[in-house]
């Protein structure tokens, strides 16, 4: 998610995310940064669980023509996400070579750290942006007028309260729950977050065997926020940041709704585990000094049947599935096999 420095690892200290973003908003009644079709640019990365979300998001909405699309590489230095994957290392929209250009494009002193998701205004080139949350929360009910004909409505306004209350204890102790334990500086610090990790996975391991989705009969923003995790638990967490107490494909109920929302489109369809191990194993180099990226685990097992469909609900709700994935965004097959076998 950030890359202010090349070390993430404080001995003698617990790991403490930098929630410290710029909080300004794009809304419909928003006067310096209103909704406009084409104006601005997500700025994500397929390796980085927050970007990820904002990834999903937009194309479970339909937003491709309004809202376009830059894709950092897996890996960066300690200066921030590079374009490294397009041709001649240039964004072809924004015209820079990192994100962190445009973070000082808005505050040539910006003091905070660069990170992605990050929605760029296209016209000045500076971000607006970077708060992960509020922007898809935001592209759910401020860009309602620009989502496709059968959009799922991921943040329905009755269901909003409970959303959030399910999602709390997920963000802090299982989304940012791994980093603690990874980045933890001291063995205490790693088995308080340890224990509150497996905890909340237990809790969710029983709310799922009963339900197919963490809220309501459908999808919604609730369930893009785990699956991104969980997702990167087996090939990452489990062994890099040390949350090995099981994998995921240990826990019945977690393993077939992770496969559920994966054999989604919008979901699977958007991972690219190549980059998501290349970003771990080689940015994190007080964690994996060797720079080595395992091969495993086999990215086919995602393919399997999950059987979800007995507990009732549909996907979208009243919506549709999104359709194919736009040239220029699709995941290379070799990045997740798993595809070719949906």
């Amino acid at each position: 998610m950030a890359s202010r420095t090349a070390s993430y690892v404080e001995q003698g200290q617990a790991f403490d995310r930098d929630m410290d973003y710029i909080p300004d908003r794009i809304a419909r009644d928003s006067a310096e940064w209103p909704v406009e079709p084409g104006r601005y640019r997500l700025v994500a990365a397929g390796a980085c669980p927050w970007a990820n979300r904002a990834i999903i998001v937009r194309r479970l909405l339909g937003l491709e023509d309004a809202l376009s699309m830059g894709i950092c590489g897996p890996t960066h230095d300690r200066r921030s996400w590079t374009f490294d994957l397009d041709p001649g290392g240039l964004d072809p929209v924004l015209q820079i070579p990192r994100i962190q250009d445009a973070y000082f494009t808005r505050d040539p002193e910006y003091p905070r750290g660069i990170t992605v998701p990050a929605i760029v205004d296209v016209p000045t080139g500076a971000v607006v942006t970077n708060d992960f949350k509020q922007i898809t929360v935001d592209l759910e009910t401020q860009w309602r007028d620009f989502h496709r004909e059968g959009a799922p409505d991921l943040y329905p306004e009755a269901l909003a309260d409970e959303i959030e209350s399910v999602s709390e204890p997920i963000y802090r102790y299982v989304n940012n729950g791994v980093y603690r334990c990874g980045f933890a500086g001291t063995q205490n610090a790693y088995d308080k977050a340890y224990r509150r990790l497996w905890e909340n996975l237990d809790l969710l391991e029983e709310r799922l065997s009963t339900r197919r989705y963490l809220v309501g009969d459908h999808i919604t923003e609730a369930d893009v926020r785990l699956f991104t995790t969980l997702v990167r638990f087996d090939p990452v967490y489990h062994g890099h940041f040390k949350c090995n107490r099981s994998k995921l494909i240990e826990m019945p109920a977690l393993w077939g709704y992770a496969r559920d929302l994966f054999q989604t489109p919008g979901f699977g369809d958007t991972v690219d585990f190549d980059q998501i191990k290349q970003h771990y194993y080689v940015v994190h180099h007080d964690i994996n000094p060797t720079g080595i990226v395992p091969k495993g685990p086999l990215a086919e097992e995602w393919a399997r049947p999950h059987d979800r469909e007995r507990l009732g609900g549909r996907p979208f709700g009243s919506g549709s599935a999104p359709g194919p994935v736009r040239d220029g965004e699709r995941v290379p097959p070799e990045h997740n096999p798993a595809l070719a076998l949906l």
